[in-house]
Order: structure tokens, then C-alpha cells, then sequence
């Protein structure tokens, strides 16, 4: 690892993320024997600047960073570390140092499901499709989810790529609304898949 932390005063700033989820978790400072110990522990070590000493998160609590990835910016002067926490980051009892849960989140996708959720929670103020969807109830949803899959099977085997990818787009935008008239989100199906990760 390139990093150079004598230049920088003895001490860099190290960016914790979840390995899994990608959220920032906190920052902390290292110094090289912060940075060493954490690699020969596996367990994230900081240089506390208010205790003067090196400080293992988690040695008094037992939220613990297990760690599992480390590396530097472009100017060997600042490291991301990535981590599996063991409880919650923050002393204060939150996931994050910025007092946000530490959730899964998908991007675009999840924002869609905030979407469906809300328009299938005001279905009295507005008639939306997906509120008229849920109101038809689950076997009209999964009738919609069979026939956008039989579309996408369709289109698999034509060349035209733009209609393939627009019955994609339905049959995944169908199948969330499926999931959501179940009591799902598509993070239970990601946590499906992950335990069967050999």
C-alpha cells in the first residue's frame, strides 16, 4: 500500500463503508501503528486523538469493525477502509455516525419501491395505477407479473432490444409490486440470495 503517513503529520483520516451495504459509517484517524495493528487483528484500529492512545472501536462495547478491505486515495493520504460492523457504529446507539440506519439501499429502485408504497398508502386520495392495481388485489398482480414475464420471453427471442428492454422494465416494476402486495421488499429476496452464496 502506498501511503505515506509521516508526510501527513503522523496521523491520515480513514473512511469507514460496509462492505455490504456501501454506507459510510464514520471516520476515524490512523497512525502506522493504528494501520498495522488493524491489518494484523483484523479488527479496525484507530490513533484516538482525544484519548492520545490507539483505540480499538469496539474494545469497551463490542461493536466491533471487522475488517476486510483497505485501500487509498489517489494521493496516498487518506484510506477507505471497509468493514463489517458488529452492532452499531455510532456511541451514541445509531448505525452511522450521521445518525442513519444502515440499510440496503439499491439506488433508483429503491426509491421505486418508496414510490409504489406510497401511492398504494394514499390509494383514497389518488387513483394511480398501482393504487387501481392493489385494489384489484394479489391475483390480478400476479396475473400482470405472468404476462410481462411471457412479454420479456417474447421480445428475448426477437432482435429488438429496445422492446426487450422496455418489457424488462414492466415485468421488474410489476414484480415489485408483487413483492410489496406480499409484505416484501426486493431486500428480503437479496438476503435469499445471499445465504445461498457459496
Amino acid at each position: 500500500m502506498n501511503i505515506d503517513i509521516k508526510s501527513a503529520h503522523g496521523l491520515i483520516p480513514a473512511i469507514i463503508q460496509d462492505s455490504e451495504t456501501k454506507n459510510v459509517l464514520m471516520l476515524g484517524y490512523m497512525n502506522e501503528e493504528s494501520l498495522q495493528k488493524t491489518i494484523e487483528t483484523q479488527k479496525v484500529t484507530f490513533f484516538s486523538r482525544s484519548k492520545q492512545r490507539l483505540w480499538t472501536k469496539g474494545e469497551e462495547s463490542g461493536n466491533f469493525l471487522e475488517l476486510v478491505d483497505i485501500k487509498n486515495d489517489c494521493d496516498g493520504d487518506t484510506l477507505l477502509i471497509q468493514a463489517k460492523p458488529v452492532g452499531q457504529t455510532c456511541h451514541t446507539g445509531a448505525d452511522t455516525c450521521w445518525q442513519e440506519p444502515n440499510n440496503q439501499n439499491f439506488g433508483f429502485i429503491s426509491d421505486l419501491e418508496e414510490t409504489i408504497k406510497t401511492r398504494r398508502e394514499n390509494a383514497d386520495s389518488q387513483k394511480s395505477y398501482v393504487a387501481l392495481l392493489f385494489e384489484k388485489g394479489i391475483n390480478k398482480i400476479a396475473q400482470k407479473v405472468g404476462e410481462e414475464a411471457v412479454e420479456v420471453v417474447i421480445e428475448a427471442k426477437d432482435n429488438n432490444d429496445h422492446l426487450f428492454l422496455e418489457e424488462s422494465a414492466d415485468l421488474l416494476f410489476h414484480y415489485l409490486i408483487l413483492l410489496q402486495a406480499k409484505g416484501f421488499e426486493l431486500n428480503d429476496v437479496v438476503n435469499v440470495l445471499k445465504a445461498r452464496q457459496k
